[in-house]
């Protein structure tokens, strides 16, 4: 039966787009090519994360397959692939970014490993040759904390380029986390997985939309949102601080004691600074989890969409 026609959808291809409006067409035309082989019937969601160029108006020239979600503003990727994922009606779900650096030709592979009965179907990049050693780097050290943080065990390479069974949706839209991270999140609930390597693609139009300051916000989000182990981690700095500052006390006091002028006045203001520094560092990473529970209690939505559109053939 036609994609067009056919009530039941086996495949939803979730794509979270923010202005790449140069990159809507190629995109839509190389997953139709590499999904139409599989003579399977699929759906298309793009959501346009509050996108200030042209790409809304793309998607909207799109009939179904391709479905469009638009976004009141910008709500950032994870919450806008939220989005799409919520909107999804596939049997399997794949995630995908719209910059093409995530192939389509592997969502062949994807649907074989998911035919096969995995129920989550991850991918491992290789970008060596398009990514800065800068950036590798400070990836690779995020999984690492992440996973020693969190106790969720990821490997760096790990990106929102997978499959995911409705089962396994249907648990994940269940989570409630305002700092959404969602390979984390799929990770945590622990679903039996297979992981397909990949070699990442070149960009084909526009540029990165991830600066170094959104990373290390989405890193502290996504750590905080996930663990408790920085606040006992603070708790041993405290005592370790403490204990150094106590040790410091009866050194004072033995000194006095035998008669000798207790000198270093240098070193005790620097330790008195190191204690501050460690204090300030303590109350930040408490504020942040304070914050985050401001958010949750305002229980507000994490995505507003404006519209859908979802023109059918005729």
């Amino acid at each position: 039966m036609d994609h067009q026609t056919q009530e039941n959808i086996y495949l939803s291809i979730v794509i979270p787009l923010y202005n790449e409006e140069d990159n809507v067409d190629v995109l839509i035309d190389t997953i139709i090519q590499n999904v139409l082989p599989l003579k399977v019937s699929y759906e298309i969601i793009l959501v346009d994360d509050g996108s200030s160029d042209n790409t809304w108006n793309k998607i909207r020239q799109y009939s179904a397959p391709v479905k469009g979600v638009k976004l009141a503003r910008n709500f950032g990727h994870q919450h806008a692939l939220l989005a799409g994922l919520s909107e999804s009606k596939g049997d399997a779900i794949i995630s995908m970014d719209g910059d093409m650096q995530h192939p389509p030709s592997l969502i062949e592979k994807l649907v074989e490993k998911h035919k096969e009965g995995y129920l989550v179907v991850n991918t491992y990049r290789n970008d060596a040759h398009v990514a800065s050693y800068f950036k590798r780097k400070t990836s690779s050290m995020f999984y690492k904390c992440f996973s020693f943080l969190t106790d969720v065990s990821m490997a760096p390479g790990t990106s929102d380029f997978r499959l995911l069974d409705k089962i396994v949706l249907k648990e994940l839209l269940k989570l409630k986390a305002q700092d959404l991270f969602l390979r984390g999140a799929v990770e945590w609930l622990g679903f039996e997985s297979v992981t397909i390597p990949y070699v990442a693609g070149e960009r084909f139009s526009g540029v990165s939309k991830y600066p170094l300051s959104k990373m290390l916000n989405f890193a502290k989000g996504s750590i905080i949102s996930f663990s408790t182990k920085p606040l006992a981690i603070g708790v041993w700095l405290g005592v370790f601080t403490s204990a150094l500052a106590f040790l410091e006390i009866i050194y004072i006091i033995y000194q006095v004691l035998i008669g000798e002028t207790v000198a270093g006045w240098a070193s005790t203001v620097g330790i008195i600074s190191f204690l501050f520094g460690v204090l300030f560092i303590m109350l930040g990473i408490i504020g942040s989890y304070l914050a985050r529970i401001h958010v949750a209690l305002q229980n507000r939505p994490r995505f507003i969409v404006e519209e859908i559109t979802e023109k059918k053939d005729v």
